[in-house]
């Protein structure tokens, strides 16, 4: 059985809601294809399948055979250049559709004024023109256009109608051609989308005043005016392009996350060669290479410090405001920015860095589909053919019931509905805000995995945190030393640091790291043993130094009494403690705590503020998890639990109804996060957390949990409010185009009008959704 594999490629041709159900459909019906997300805003397809059963080749082919582009994705794609790829095709949309906007628009003033002394000039012939709120505009501007250009008005009305042809057809073969090739291909394979519609309308009009134009006389052997509306078609084009050219513009706005991310790699490093400094291009960085950072530049590659140290400001990548301070062995991530001291580090390249990693965990997400697009995607399947059947409708009746020019009126009110029903803000109401949600979330250090997560994170009950690494800093400290009469701290401190420096246990190192911090002595030692559990032992000098519980210290003849107290009440605070004695004598006690965040107490009360039930869920022991639980405020704790002890206590509130979050840094974690309705892994921890979480968050805060849910439940509310207005718009709008307000007001919707206001709604929807751009967290909200 071949395991299934997944991916993406980019689709051409998809303008509107319809497109993007049709390509869908179309992927969804192959054999071994399991899951299909297409995005409108990224022109992209997303295939789950079984490679035994069908390849990427042949899903490109089912692409093309709907009418649209497509092609296979380069084997050699990294994230960072497949999202340059995709930054310049936006770019260059963007700069085609301004032009051939800014052309059309100058073409529909130019033809409006052509057609002024038309309606002056054929005023006493019946027939209401198509776009009547046009007539009214342009019959109170006949007076003063008149006198301004006179010589327009003594143009032969014939030869005024062979211009505006003219320019029509410069409007529909340049300007507007992508709509009519597109519109073909989609009714060549029995499918219709915003195409259809514009190509639908503006061709009728087109046609009929083609008609006018060459054979006028069988209008006026009628009494019937001969309109022409080719400055309406030409409008229509305009206005719908303007629609484009803005939409384009906004498409460029919703990835400026990840564009400032990409734009965060140097393209230079200085590398060390043969002793020597050397200028070098990033991509010729290699494995193990030893780079040199200045103070203000830029770091050019992940890697680990091996000389110097500095403050290291990881803003843009975790989120964190204050500089981290970075020595050696510490870890540095390419694309942030190296403060303060010079040092040399020792590179980790590879596709895998962390700037990588973000790039292409955000396009993942942004490729993916929130389970409310579900809702647009069913409308938008049978949308199309819909709007096509009222249209119909509306002509029918407009001919039936309209006693003088039914024709006409039919002809507007069908023409209207035609440009009205546009889908596009259905196609982007969701995608757009998931694009522009997930990149807010990057900048705050926070990676969403797509827009189930993201949905899903607002909708949590209950967040269970580890303990270890999440709550607290993943990293024992010694937090007391207690002395014993007659001895000071430092000497207690350092002598068990001395005996402790041969051990690898994380207590020792703890040890040993304050004494040298704090200056204490530490002395050679030898006879060198550690018992496992217990304590150590080890000989300074001609003292024997016996560090441990109190029951190892009583093998050696020690008594803890004159420190027991003191003790039990540091072991009451969840702290281990490690006598140290000397030659049979009580010298102190040395506590060691691994500590809490600072930022968790703070973080674990804005969870609770927002309705979120907080739980810590450790495989330590009960009374440390309870000192921690209490030092941050955290209630309930199950402690004492293994690996699938956490997996069975994520079920079990599962099977209650509650939606679960878990949130956990280590290996042992991993299960847990892949069980949780939604699994938060610290960035500090391992790559295996980090990769079984949906939501990753970068920074050592757990205020980035908050910001997640908090941002998802904004980000659902932005949705809602583009799905409203979607379907709302259509709602009010066709029957509006329909002409139902004209039987009481005598209101008629003009097809330019229609297509401003088609044109405005997508507008409307990607505008709405840019607001998540300057969405900020409670915590930062003064």
């Amino acid at each position: 059985i071949s395991p299934p594999m997944t991916a993406t490629f980019p689709v051409s041709g998809m303008t509107c809601a319809a497109c993007q159900a049709r390509v869908q459909r179309a992927l969804e019906r192959e054999p071994g294809v399991t899951a299909v997300v297409v995005n409108l805003m990224l022109n992209n397809a997303t295939v789950a399948y079984d490679p035994a059963a069908t390849s990427v080749d042949h899903l490109v082919e089912v692409v093309r055979a709907t009418g649209y582009d497509a092609e296979p994705p380069r084997v050699d794609d990294s994230a960072v250049a497949a999202q340059i790829d995709l930054d310049a095709d936006r770019e260059r949309e963007y700069r085609v559709y301004r032009r051939k906007a800014l052309a059309s628009v100058l073409l529909g003033v130019l033809a409006m004024l052509l057609s002024m002394p038309l309606m002056g000039h054929d005023a006493h012939l019946a027939g209401p023109t198509v776009d009547p709120m046009m007539r009214w505009v342009m019959v109170r501007l006949n007076p003063a256009l008149e006198s301004l250009m006179p010589w327009v008005y003594r143009i032969d009305p014939a030869v005024l109608r062979w211009l505006l042809l003219g320019l029509t057809l410069v409007a529909m073969g340049w300007a507007g051609r992508h709509f009519y090739t597109r519109a073909w291909a989609a009714l060549r394979h029995r499918a219709a989308d915003m195409n259809v519609l514009v190509t639908v309308g503006t061709a009728s009009a087109f046609l009929y005043s083609v008609v006018a134009t060459v054979a006028p006389n069988l209008f006026t052997s009628r009494g019937l005016a001969p309109d022409v509306y080719f400055e309406a078609v030409i409008l229509i084009i305009a206005l719908v392009l303007v629609g484009n050219t803005l939409e384009a513009r906004a498409k460029r706005a919703t990835a400026s996350a990840l564009k400032q991310l990409i734009d965060l790699s140097p393209k230079m490093a200085v590398v060390m060669r043969d002793g020597s400094p050397v200028v070098t291009p990033v991509e010729h960085v290699t494995l193990n290479d030893r780079v040199l950072v200045k103070p203000g530049e830029r770091i050019p590659v992940d890697g680990a410090v091996v000389e110097g140290s500095s403050a290291v400001d990881e803003s843009m990548v975790t989120g964190e405001a204050m500089p981290v301070s970075k020595g050696v062995g510490d870890r540095v991530i390419g694309g942030t920015v190296n403060r303060t001291g010079s040092f040399t580090l020792r590179t980790a390249v590879g596709t895998d860095s962390v700037l990588a990693r973000m790039v292409a965990m955000m396009r993942d997400a942004q490729s993916s589909r929130a389970p409310v697009q579900r809702l647009a995607d069913r409308i938008s399947a049978v949308f199309v053919p819909t709007v096509i059947v009222i249209s119909v409708l509306t002509f029918v009746v407009w001919y039936v019931a309209e006693p003088s020019a039914p024709l006409i009126r039919a002809f507007a009110a069908s023409l209207a509905v035609l440009i009205i029903a546009c889908p596009c803000a259905m196609g982007l109401a969701v995608p757009t805000a998931v694009m522009v949600a997930t990149g807010r979330a990057a900048e705050l250090g926070v990676l969403i995995k797509g827009g189930e997560a993201l949905e899903r994170s607002g909708a949590l009950d209950v967040i269970l945190l580890d303990k270890t690494g999440t709550i607290t800093e993943g990293k024992p400290v010694v937090t007391d030393v207690v002395v014993a009469a007659g001895f000071d701290r430092a000497a207690v401190l350092g002598l068990a640091a001395s005996v402790e420096q041969h051990s690898e246990h994380p207590v020792a190192e703890a040890i040993v790291g304050s004494a040298r911090s704090s200056g204490a002595p530490v002395e050679e030692i030898t006879h060198f043993r550690a018992v496992p559990g217990r304590g150590v032992t080890g000989s300074a000098g001609d003292r024997l130094v016996v560090i441990g519980t109190e029951s190892f210290l009583d093998e050696y003849g020690v008594s803890s009494a004159p420190l027991a107290d003191q003790v039990a009440r540091l072991e009451g605070d969840g702290k281990t403690t490690m006598y140290v004695s000397a030659n049979g004598e009580l010298l102190g006690a040395v506590a060691v705590a691994d500590r809490p965040r600072a930022t968790a107490g703070a973080a674990v009360r804005r969870l609770q503020a927002l309705g979120v039930e907080v739980v810590m869920l450790t495989g330590d022991r009960a009374a440390t998890a309870q000192a921690v639980a209490r030092s941050v405020g955290i209630e309930q704790v199950v402690a004492g639990v293994r690996p699938e002890g956490k997996v069975a206590a994520i079920a079990a509130r599962q099977a209650s109804g509650q939606v679960v979050g878990m949130v956990g840094d280590g290996i042992n974690d991993a299960p847990a996060l892949a069980r949780a309705d939604v699994g938060i892994a610290m960035g500090s921890g391992t790559d295996i957390a980090i990769n079984a979480g949906q939501v990753t968050i970068m920074r050592r805060d757990l205020h980035g949990v908050a910001d997640a849910i908090e941002l998802s439940r904004r980000t659902m509310q932005v949705m809602r409010q583009n799905l409203f207005w979607a379907f709302v718009y259509n709602v009010i709008g066709i029957p509006i185009a329909a002409g139902v307000l004209y039987p009481a007001f005598g209101l008629m919707l003009s097809p330019v009008l229609a297509s401003a206001a088609m044109a405005l709604s997508s507008v409307s929807v990607v505008t709405n959704s840019l607001r998540l751009r300057r969405w900020r967290p409670s915590s930062t909200r003064a």
